[in-house]
């Protein structure tokens, strides 16, 4: 008889081993990491929000507080994990820094068993930013909604100016047809 593998059983040294590198892989590559406590979640949720982090180029790692530790000490990032009570998962970002506080806020706001903890950009150099700073960063328009606001911002003078012209050139002909008549 074969023996089920459970959750709950303890994990070999090789097994950690395999864990800490990937760990310590993935935090070398990342732009963004998001710490979010996920206790109370359920497996499904869990799931769809990963879905919602590929999509965004980005993924969710969990494991235990101390290996989340060995692979951040090895990119200078000091940070006491065991204080920090919970469940935690690991939000990663690979492309932008912004993506993955988005979509975890996003996820946050409809599902309130997962809890924003804080999180490092790489923008910051390393600078632990609390739950209300990635929480504002997830608030934050994306990029195509900003750059559209911007070329309207651009655009909103000239179209006014030729708005302005025309309005004139309309005026000086009804006042031309009027003289007519």
């Amino acid at each position: 008889m074969k023996a089920k593998f459970s959750l709950t059983m303890a994990k070999t040294k090789e097994q950690k081993t395999k864990i800490l590198e990937n760990l310590k892989e993935t935090v070398a590559k990342a732009k963004a990491m998001i710490f979010v406590d996920y206790k109370g979640l359920k497996v499904k949720d869990l799931f769809e929000l990963r879905n919602r982090l590929k999509e965004k180029r980005g993924g969710l790692l969990v494991a235990k507080k101390t290996l989340m530790g060995l692979a951040l000490k090895e990119k200078k990032i000091k940070l006491k994990l065991k204080e920090i009570g919970g469940q935690i998962a690991l939000v990663f970002g690979f492309e932008d820094e912004l993506s993955p506080a988005k979509a975890v806020y996003q996820f946050a706001t409809t599902n309130e068993n997962l809890k924003i903890l804080g999180g490092f950009i790489e923008s910051q150099k390393g600078e632990f930013l609390g739950s209300e700073e990635i929480i504002t960063l997830g608030q934050i328009s994306g990029r195509e909604e900003l750059l559209g606001k911007l070329i309207g911002s651009i655009s909103a003078p000239a179209s006014s100016f030729v708005n302005v012209l025309q309005t004139n050139i309309k005026g000086l002909i009804f006042a031309l047809r009027a003289i007519k008549q």
